[in-house]
């Protein structure tokens, strides 16, 4: 008997040496790819090879041109599948990333810059690369099992919208993504994210569930959003709102599906201690003094319910402005104005049917003063 406890020990030992030493490879496999695409502005302080993983350390990219810090990792590890290199797909069984922060910055123009790396090779490159890499002149598959990212935090900085540029800030985020391939396939791919929104008050929260398909863009989505200051977002709706917002949060649920570039995304928005100065101007096209008399009644809450549907592939189809219509819509509904739209044309989000909202808005004014009158 003690002599089977003995080979069956040396058994194991010869297994697990054999076990490290081929995750030692699949390793030495990705740390050569990783050195291939460092270039102008990328730096890495450390990288370690471990007997079961890639840890690389003290990731930062600057862009070369702006100077911005675009990208910067406090650490992240890649653990290899054993034995996947030799069937010509390297699987991950997980890439962690610790502690990320990620800039993206649009300008005034429209140029937009994010954390992407050195410059992207042509298309013949990268395709010949490929076949090196790969067996019978097939491109060199990537399958990942798993994506987490923990502690992330994530600034965009708009200066489309004027100035002073738009700031989101997300804080405390942690990602998971299950099952990405490359060259992309369909498959359906499980996200979940949580994280912070920064406020000028205090900070709000978000939840994204669902999954998605990274080659057709199709999803299933649940997203909620809790006690997110409206001010964090005035850059984007000063130009549609002349009414000045003094205060107020929002939160936010809805379930966003989208297939072959059809969406439909039903909601249900609260809005939570808004404050509205009175004077001249507009609240989603609603008169301001009209707007802030409603609020009131309402102990400066409401909660409204609605729905966005389009083709994200028709030209006359913005999303931005479907979102803002319907919105607009059910908030005047939900204060009791009478509002009376003709087909579906203002659900579209054309500029045409922001203007029949508009025309129908105007008596709403005049409505509430010959009602005044009257108590009087």
């Amino acid at each position: 008997m003690k002599k089977w406890f003995v080979i069956f020990g040396i058994i194991g030992i010869l297994f697990i040496v054999g076990y490290l030493l081929a995750s030692y490879y699949a390793v030495k496999f990705i740390h050569a790819r990783l050195q291939q695409v460092i270039g102008p502005g990328m730096t890495i302080d450390k990288i370690e090879i471990k007997p079961t993983y890639l840890a690389a350390k003290g990731i930062r990219y600057e862009d070369p041109v702006s100077k911005k810090r675009l990208l910067q990792v406090e650490e992240t590890r890649v653990y290899p599948a054993l034995f996947s290199v030799l069937r010509g797909t390297l699987q991950i069984r997980e890439w962690r990333i610790l502690k990320p922060s990620f800039l993206f910055y649009r300008s005034r123009e429209g140029a937009f810059l994010g954390p992407w790396g050195p410059q992207k090779k042509e298309e013949g490159e990268r395709m010949e690369e490929g076949k090196k890499a790969g067996e019978g002149g097939e491109p060199f598959r990537i399958r990942i099992d798993r994506v987490r990212i923990s502690g992330g935090s994530v600034d965009f900085e708009d200066g489309e919208v004027g100035e002073p540029p738009a700031r989101i800030e997300l804080r405390e985020l942690n990602l998971e993504v299950m099952k990405i391939r490359y060259p992309l396939v369909s498959i359906r791919s499980r996200i979940e994210l949580n994280g912070k929104i920064k406020g000028r008050r205090k900070d709000g929260r978000f939840f994204v569930q669902g999954w998605m398909d990274f080659k057709n863009v199709d999803m299933d989505m649940s997203f909620k959003v809790q006690e997110i200051d409206v001010k964090t977002f005035e850059p984007y709706y000063r130009k549609r709102f002349s009414a000045e917002i003094e205060s107020g949060y929002v939160g936010m649920e809805s379930k966003i599906a989208v297939e072959r570039k059809m969406i439909n995304a039903p909601a249900q928005l609260e809005l939570v201690d808004l404050r509205v100065k009175e004077g001249s101007g507009t609240f989603l096209w609603i008169p301001a003094k009209t707007f802030a008399s409603l609020l009131r009644n309402k102990g400066n809450r409401i909660q409204v319910r609605f729905r966005v549907e389009g083709n994200m592939d028709d030209p006359q189809f913005s999303l931005q402005e479907a979102f803002l219509t319907t919105v607009a819509v059910s908030l005047a509904e939900t204060l009791g104005i009478p509002v009376k739209v003709v087909g579906r044309t203002i659900l579209k989000g054309t500029g045409k049917g922001a203007e029949e909202l508009v025309e129908g808005l105007k008596s709403i004014e005049k409505l509430f003063k010959r009602k005044k009158e009257n108590q009087r």
